[in-house]
């Protein structure tokens, strides 16, 4: 079993000896067994926290590249009219802690999630129309996130006592 453990950020598709397509779901996590789309079995152990995005690569322990591609799953793509009403679609999914796809092709700019009928009927009730299809689903990263997928720490601290303190 090839072992990935470090991670290259994107890389070239010439760069790999091999690829990995993986659901949205799978590039969370950083412990996993799989199989390349050449058919060798992989483990990949890396660092919690950032999700495996498409096009980045990882290095094995023995020096091989695998280029990670985004697997094609069920979607939701919305599409609205730009500026404004794509600005307000954006807020209140982004408001429900849903992972979204931002982008633009032919038709315009989207908006794209998961399949789910509360958030279809919510992008419905702002004006969006709905295409229901599979594609590729990678999300924007988290606003901490580089757009390569890496951590870019700010040296806070985020306090988890819960304790209250008022003055009286």
């Amino acid at each position: 079993m090839l072992k990935l453990t470090e991670r290259l950020g994107p890389i070239a598709a010439n760069r790999a000896t091999d690829t990995l397509t993986l659901t949205y779901e799978r590039r969370v996590l950083g412990r996993l067994k799989a199989t390349s789309d050449a058919g060798s079995p992989l483990g990949l152990f890396l660092d919690r926290g950032p999700v495996l995005r498409d096009g980045e690569g990882l290095r094995a322990e023995s020096g091989e590249v695998v280029r990670i591609r985004a697997a094609v799953e069920p979607v939701v793509t919305a599409r609205i009219e730009a500026g404004l009403p794509l600005a307000r679609l954006a807020y209140h999914l982004g408001n429900r802690h849903v992972q979204l796809a931002l982008g633009e092709d032919r038709h315009g700019s989207y908006v794209r999630f998961p399949p789910d009928h509360v958030l279809e009927a919510l992008a419905e009730r702002l004006g969006a129309s709905l295409e229901r299809h599979e594609a590729p689903f990678d999300p924007e990263p988290g606003a901490y996130q580089q757009p390569g997928g890496h951590a870019h720490g700010h040296g806070h601290h985020h306090d988890h006592d819960h304790e209250q303190h008022h003055a009286r």
